[in-house]
């Protein structure tokens, strides 16, 4: 069974920096590329980054582009993104997810696996 679990989350202040992680287990690390998406109260989920399955690959929402880097760590199973200056409108609930069909991907509905969720909260 293939799980997504995500770490990191919390309540901070504007400006700050928060690091998120996701561990894959029950599924070979190299063959998925990875995702962050998250969702605010009454939107809709958004992408915010991915990875290619070999690591060589980013993209990035605009709204994160030069504030939050997505990485891995192929040793450990484990997916992080760093989110630097942190702004109230970043508060939402952050998924991992990871698929397999193409090398990378923006969208949503091509991640096959998601985690459960980690809420980050932005305060002003």
């Amino acid at each position: 069974q293939v799980q997504l679990v995500e770490s990191g989350g919390g309540l901070v202040q504007a400006g700050v920096s928060l690091r998120l992680s996701c561990v894959l287990s029950g599924r070979t690390f190299t063959t998925v590329f990875m995702g962050w998406f998250r969702q605010a109260p009454g939107k809709e989920r958004e992408f915010v980054a991915a990875l290619s399955k070999g690591g060589g690959v980013t993209y990035y929402a605009d709204s994160v582009k030069g504030r939050f880097t997505i990485s891995r760590d192929n040793t450990k199973n484990t997916v992080v993104l760093q989110m630097n200056s942190l702004q109230p409108e970043d508060t939402a609930v952050y998924y991992c997810a990871a698929g397999d069909r193409y090398g990378i991907s923006r969208s949503g509905s091509e991640y096959k696996y998601w985690g459960q969720g980690t809420q980050v909260s932005v305060s002003s």
